[in-house]
């Protein structure tokens, strides 16, 4: 029976997760697998969910179907884990998920009233995920930021809560002089610790003024990053027209080739 389950391609989660155990059975899994732990697996958890990221950003929707999977493979494979130390099985994982949905949103799934406009229903759920930190005893502002996020999206996640609570500077105008005010303290910064403390000051500040822009500071960097590869890519293909690599040539010559190539995108070429 367990066998025809796993060839079977119409098996779906069931499927899934029968091939998970069999991996990780101790007798006979997979010995990469039995080996991994969730300290191990949660790196390649976050690079699952930034790789459905990526696939949405370059409208891969070929792609989508499978980067989810794999990052439905990393809740199957943390699951089977848990399942192991007996603290909790998928069932527990779908249905907790499952709860926390119904309960906030009582609009939908309770007798409050569905006429509320985005801004109300923001505010409630705030309300509600506030409640629901209470009861784990988290009761300061900023309790409850999970330390594992990357940090430019944990920075504007603090400043989101430190916000709620007048925490806050109330024009951009004002997070652009402190801005300045961290890159001139940058520059005159003193040593390598200094320096990198007052670099994170000023990529924390701009991560403020990204979230005061409505902004995402990942996504815009994400963007940057690949327009970066595509236009040092205009720079290696003029320079493998002549036969030559960008270490035969020289800033000067790359740079114009950099103008050329920002040139021609703003012409459509």
């Amino acid at each position: 029976m367990t066998d025809a389950l796993i060839h079977d391609p119409k098996g779906g989660m069931p499927r899934l997760i029968e091939i998970m155990r069999r991996l990780r059975d101790p007798q006979t899994g997979c010995p990469w697998d039995i080996e991994q732990d969730f300290a191990s697996i949660a790196p390649y958890t976050i690079e699952e969910a930034y790789e459905v990221a990526d696939a949405i950003e370059r409208a891969a929707w070929d792609e989508l179907k499978g980067e989810l999977g794999d990052l439905l493979l990393q809740s199957v494979y943390h699951t089977q884990m848990a399942s192991e130390a007996g603290l909790f099985d998928f069932n527990d994982v779908a249905n907790a998920i499952a709860d926390k949905m119904v309960a906030r949103h009582p609009h939908v799934f309770g007798d409050e009233s569905n006429a509320k406009s985005a801004e109300q229903q923001t505010h409630d759920w705030e309300q509600i995920k506030a409640a629901e930190r209470a009861s784990k005893a988290e009761t300061g502002v900023l309790d409850g930021v999970a330390m594992g996020l990357p940090a430019l999206m944990r920075a504007v996640k603090l400043q989101k809560r430190a916000a709620r609570v007048g925490f806050d500077w109330p024009t951009t105008d004002e997070v652009i002089d402190k801005i300045v005010e961290e890159a001139q303290e940058l520059r005159e910064a003193e040593g390598a610790a200094h320096r990198e403390e007052e670099f994170g000051d000023l990529l924390f500040v701009m991560a403020n003024l990204a979230r005061h822009l409505e902004i995402d500071p990942e996504a815009a960097l994400r963007a940057a990053n690949a327009k970066f590869t595509r236009r040092f890519g205009s720079i290696e293909a003029a320079l493998a027209a002549e036969g030559r690599k960008p270490a035969d040539s020289d800033l000067a010559e790359m740079d114009a080739l950099w103008d050329a190539a920002k040139a021609a995108e703003k012409r459509g070429d």
